[in-house]
């Protein structure tokens, strides 16, 4: 393993007129590199990590708010007549409403859309990278400009943030290690997905709204 390797201290997209069936294959796991080739395929710039760790960033800062305007930066500059597209925004949605009932109620099942473990660390590395940019630009790409670069600079935010950006920059060689690559490797997973979870409780303030409770009890509806 590479020195670089760091040591880390829509408003919803669900139709109204979907079956109860149809609503759960909605939710059913979204493959990284499924989602990955449907993004290149319809012309997205931005890849499944990246869509998935902005996405998580911006449902800690804005909850289901967030959800049309991560789909339209996600698919930006794509064609809206495109077959491809209305295929790639099915499988966004899916995306979507996992992700927010996954952070939303506290599953333990919430983790960083990855490469699956038969690519090679460096893959997975470099995508593990990829997922801390899109979650980084998540947290500051939402309103709330002043109040939330506060909260930000203060602990814990401040190490999940510092700790990132070591991870963006960090880099597995191949006829390293194996062992010891697959070993921090895991240990950073773990870590990220341990770091989204806290940066979404951190942040519950943000998603709240005047004279409301916290969104967490607000239903995922329709973007269209």
């Amino acid at each position: 393993m590479s020195s670089a390797w760091p040591e880390p201290a829509l408003r919803g997209i669900i139709r109204p007129d979907l079956t109860p069936s149809e609503t759960h294959r909605m939710e059913q796991p979204v493959d990284h590199d499924q989602l990955d080739a449907a993004l290149k395929s319809c012309g997205a710039t931005w890849d499944a990590a990246q869509t998935h760790g902005l996405l998580s960033g911006r449902l800690a800062v804005a909850g289901a708010d967030s959800g049309f305007e991560w789909l339209s930066q996600v698919l930006e500059g794509t064609d809206s007549s495109d077959v491809l597209r209305d295929e790639c925004e099915v499988m966004l949605s899916s995306l979507f409403e996992s992700t927010y009932r996954q952070l939303s109620e506290r599953r333990s099942e919430f983790e960083p859309l990855l490469p699956d473990d038969e690519d090679n660390v460096p893959v997975r590395a470099a995508a593990l990278g990829r997922w801390c940019e899109g979650f980084l630009h998540g947290l500051v790409s939402s309103k709330h400009a002043d109040a939330l670069r506060e909260r930000l600079s203060a602990e814990p935010l401040e190490d999940i943030i510092k700790d990132m950006l070591q991870i963006t920059r960090a880099t597995a060689e191949d006829g390293s290690d194996d062992e010891a690559n697959e070993a921090a490797y895991a240990e950073l997973v773990e870590y990220l997905r341990v770091a989204a979870q806290l940066a979404y409780e951190e942040l519950a303030e943000f998603r709240r709204k005047p004279g409301n409770e916290e969104e967490t009890d607000v239903e995922p509806e329709i973007l269209h």
